[in-house]
């Protein structure tokens, strides 16, 4: 007897996406350093993303941020403290998204390519968990529980 095709079996529903991009820390306005980065969104945390660097990059961490902040500042500045998000500026020749992210050690000024980000949001991030689904997902006894100990 043949084994089954591995496409006939039922496959596992995706509880996670992720996207590689290759951004740029800005140093100056003709001046940038090219960084890969992941943006990553999790079924288990459904209000935020993951913003990890990668490569030599690594050691700056990841940073987490609302997947509503992200798609906000796609339309309009959007953010305060610690990440801010400004939409591409044609006006400016900008085509790219910009997100700043504010730590104790300083701060960094990032490019992303605004297109995939908005692709990745629609396509993958929205599609695991539509925009206001998010809080049927929270096991809210559980939070509960863990800040009243």
């Amino acid at each position: 007897m043949p084994a089954p095709h591995p496409l006939s079996e039922p496959q596992p529903e995706a509880t996670t996406t992720d996207l590689d991009v290759d951004a740029r820390i800005v140093l100056g306005e003709q001046q940038s350093v090219d960084v890969p980065v992941r943006l990553a969104y999790c079924q288990d945390d459904p209000y935020a993303v993951a913003l990890e660097f990668l490569g030599q990059a690594a050691e700056a961490g990841v940073w987490r941020f609302a997947r509503d902040l992200l798609w906000d500042g796609l339309q309009k500045p959007s953010g305060l403290g610690d990440v801010r998000i400004w939409p591409p500026c044609p006006c400016h020749g900008r085509t790219s998204l910009r997100i700043m992210l504010q730590g104790e050690d300083g701060s960094v000024l990032l490019d992303l390519p605004a297109r995939q980000v908005r692709r990745w949001l629609r396509r993958d991030a929205f599609a695991l968990v539509p925009p206001g689904a998010e809080a049927a997902l929270i096991d809210w006894d559980a939070e509960l529980h863990s800040l009243t100990g």
